[in-house]
């Protein structure tokens, strides 16, 4: 950090020349004077202060779109983490839990296909891998997101729908809080899954990363 010091001082005079006799002490003001020599007129200490300015009020927030009507999903982009991935559809398991999208293709996310389509009024699902046996995956750095954060979902219908991040949470799998997550709030969100924790290599990650995000605008590209 830079500091900048302004020093004040005296005036030092050089070799053997004196200075200048001191100017002489000015007279008393003249009541009239200053206006009519154009100088400052002295402040009058005993007048009223003038009236405070009244404060600008905070422009308002701009209200969130109006949910928008059933259309699936075709691209997800994460700005912040350079993302911009291709949706495929998923459905649940033989196990009745949520399928996980190709690992072949460890750049493609998967959306809950029978569940609520971004924009919609509920709360949206879409899941992708942190990495896969071939290396990183779409979702390797999901959970370095951070609230305000926006994801923009491109759909079939033409419309993107932008989500602002909400809060980016771990859960333990044993604890996963379904109700939490998956449950609908009366506004369109979304919900962005994928692995995290400690890796064993005959359970897997033992946590899931958890994007909570709501809809808040929409635009006109992804």
């Amino acid at each position: 950090m830079v500091t900048t010091v302004l020093v004040t001082g005296g005036v030092w005079w050089a070799g053997d020349e004196e200075p200048a006799d001191p100017p002489l002490a000015a007279a008393p003001a003249v009541p009239g004077a200053a206006a009519a020599s154009g100088a400052p007129a002295a402040l009058d200490h005993k007048a009223k202060p003038g009236a405070r300015p009244k404060a600008t009020p905070p422009p308002r927030p701009t209200p969130p779109p109006a949910p928008l009507p059933r259309s699936r999903p075709t691209t997800l982009a994460v700005p912040a983490i350079t993302i911009e991935a291709p949706v495929t559809e998923l459905d649940i398991d033989g196990k009745g839990r949520l399928a996980t999208p190709p690992v072949d293709n460890p750049r493609v996310v998967g959306w809950y296909a029978k569940g609520v389509t971004p924009g919609e009024r509920g709360t949206a699902v879409v899941v992708g891998h942190r990495d896969t046996r071939t290396g990183p995956a779409v979702f390797l750095n999901l959970d370095s997101l951070s609230p305000g954060n926006t994801v923009r979902v491109a759909r079939a219908d033409g419309k993107v729908a932008v989500f602002t991040v909400d809060r980016v949470r771990t859960y333990a799998k044993a604890d996963f809080p379904d109700k939490e997550v998956y449950g609908a709030t009366g506004r369109p969100e979304l919900r962005l899954l994928t692995c995290g924790g400690a890796f064993d290599s005959r359970n897997g990650y033992e946590a899931n990363i958890v994007v909570f995000a709501h809809l808040t605008d929409l635009a006109r590209k992804i």
